[in-house]
């Protein structure tokens, strides 16, 4: 019996793993696109974290948080349908190292987002090292390449 549960898991891997990464793409498009809608309001949220200045002597708050709803909408969809997925995936974790320090860490109200940042932190490294072997983009036009090369 385990050996036929594992024979079953094992043919489901491809598919749990294009539908772990359209998961967790969906954090950064709706973070993006809240990012964008209402930037006042995170920029708000920026300016009165304990780190904020980290991020704000760099540039105005309201700027740097139109940038990153960008960054985090451009890198979401490309994560969601699997185009470059290991450089979205890369530029994600590039992008939410500086929020998790910056607005997170020193607040102890936010231990609860720290931690999410730190399990999104984990799935993006999984798609930097693993890509997008099924349903995505990359999956397509690396089958369509070596269909041209055989």
């Amino acid at each position: 019996m385990i050996d036929a549960f594992t024979a079953m898991t094992e043919r489901l891997q491809p598919a749990a793993r294009a539908l772990f990464r359209m998961m967790l793409s969906t954090i950064f498009i709706v973070a993006g696109a809240s990012h964008l809608v209402d930037p006042a309001k995170t920029a708000a949220r920026l300016e009165g974290s304990p780190l904020g200045y980290l991020a704000t002597s760099l540039a105005p708050a309201e700027p740097l948080v139109v940038l990153s709803g960008v960054a985090l909408l451009v890198g979401g969809v490309a994560l969601l349908v699997g185009v470059y997925t290991r450089a979205a995936a890369l530029g994600l974790l590039a992008l939410i190292i500086p929020i998790t320090i910056t607005v997170q860490i020193g607040n102890m109200a936010a231990l609860g987002p720290l931690f999410k940042n730190v399990g999104l932190a984990g799935g993006l490294i999984f798609f930097i090292t693993h890509g997008s072997d099924a349903f995505g983009v990359d999956a397509w036009r690396s089958a369509r390449r070596d269909s041209r090369v055989h």
